[in-house]
């Protein structure tokens, strides 16, 4: 079994920093390579020359002692066959971006896009305790969606959606693979059907059925209909803060950073999404404080069927919602590409395809007087 020593390396300043050494070297759990050192990024001063510096010293070296003695119980938890609670509480999205660093180090590759997706959709934090199956299938929507990110937004194609999410479903077993979660997700999920075209939306006959149905999770019913009712994605619902809720009754605006542009949104939104969104709280906290993918799955198995809906719907489903009912409403496509955040017209024009009442309205305009006409011959 490894040691896990303490060792100083000399800095500039008379001080030097603190790393751990691993002997033999272990497996790191993120990325699966072996390791022999890390360094804590803390220093202590050589000859401390004042009581502030002396305990700077003594308060480094109980934190570093307790680090290193964390990391020995890690280690002694894996060879035994436990994970360590913190490992399980870890970060998803740092574990699947180690997980395609260790394929490749290339920032154009296909396997770093796939990542950078599956960010754009969940954000930069997710727990392992948050992945579900309702969380995979969510991400499967997303993507059929043909979602465009980067400078040129260019909306990713039916074949590109079938590789990142195989990508997606790889690091899932590389994570049940080494205990960090409970439920092999890889088998349960299952990939995107290459001729798989249809994507989930509500009627707005069916939004206003959900919407009449009681819940056991009314903070989930609340973050569904407000996506509905504004075409956020689940990253931007989750994290919005209320100093980025502005404005008053009938001029009520979003005001937020986009991830993939980082630039400053402006979305106008209408009253009754706004009351949605509850009693105002402290400006840097969240809106739907609590809302994770964790309970989501129950939350939704349960309202649906009470609701007498038998469509997968998943959280993204409601975006589709918003666009597709926006598009059959009299919205014009630059409009709705505008509110969805869009670069480019050809993302939204994935939405106008599924609008078939506008095909069946269509259908329907040019009319003929037809007694004249011997149907039966």
């Amino acid at each position: 079994m490894a040691r896990v020593t303490i060792r100083k390396k000399g800095i500039s300043k008379n001080r030097h920093c603190i790393y751990l050494d691993y002997y033999p070297p272990v497996r790191n759990p993120k990325t699966g390579k072996l390791h022999r050192f890390e360094f804590l990024k803390v220093y202590l001063f050589d000859k401390p020359g004042s009581a502030l510096e002396r305990k700077h010293n003594q308060e480094t070296m109980e934190l570093v002692e307790n680090v290193r003695a964390h990391r020995q119980l890690d280690i002694q938890n894996e060879k035994f066959g436990f994970i360590s609670s913190d490992m399980r509480k870890g970060n998803f999205v740092e574990f699947f971006k180690a997980y395609i660093n260790s394929k490749t180090r290339s920032e154009c590759d296909n396997l770093a896009m796939s990542h950078r997706y599956f960010v754009e959709f969940a954000g930069d934090v997710l727990y392992f305790n948050e992945l579900t199956d309702f969380l995979c299938e969510d991400y499967k929507h997303y993507l059929l969606s043909g979602p465009g990110i980067g400078h040129r937004q260019k909306p990713i194609t039916k074949n590109t959606a079938v590789n990142y999410y195989a990508k997606f479903r790889s690091a899932l077993k590389q994570a049940y693979k080494r205990e960090l979660i409970a439920v092999d997700l890889y088998s349960q999920v299952e990939p995107i059907n290459p001729k798989e075209t249809h994507r989930e939306r509500l009627e707005i006959e069916e939004f206003q059925l959900l919407a009449n149905t009681p819940v056991k999770s009314n903070l989930v019913k609340r973050a569904a209909l407000f996506a509905g009712l504004t075409g956020l994605r689940f990253s931007d619902v989750t994290n919005l803060l209320w100093s980025e809720v502005r404005g008053s009754a009938g001029k009520h605006t979003l005001q937020f950073t986009q991830k993939k542009t980082e630039g400053a949104v402006m979305l106008p939104v209408s009253d009754q999404a706004v009351e949605l969104l509850g009693e105002r709280q402290l400006p840097d906290e969240k809106v739907f404080k609590g809302l994770s993918y964790s309970n989501m799955r129950d939350v939704f198995k349960l309202w649906l069927h009470d609701a007498g809906i038998t469509k997968n719907i998943t959280f993204h489903s409601f975006r589709h919602t918003f666009a597709t009912l926006q598009l059959e409403m009299g919205t014009d496509l630059y409009t709705v590409s505008k509110m969805l955040g869009h670069k480019s017209i050809k993302t939204t024009q994935i939405y106008a395809k599924v609008v078939d009442k506008k095909k069946v309205e269509a259908a329907g305009r040019i009319k003929l007087n037809l007694e004249m006409v011997k149907l039966n011959s």
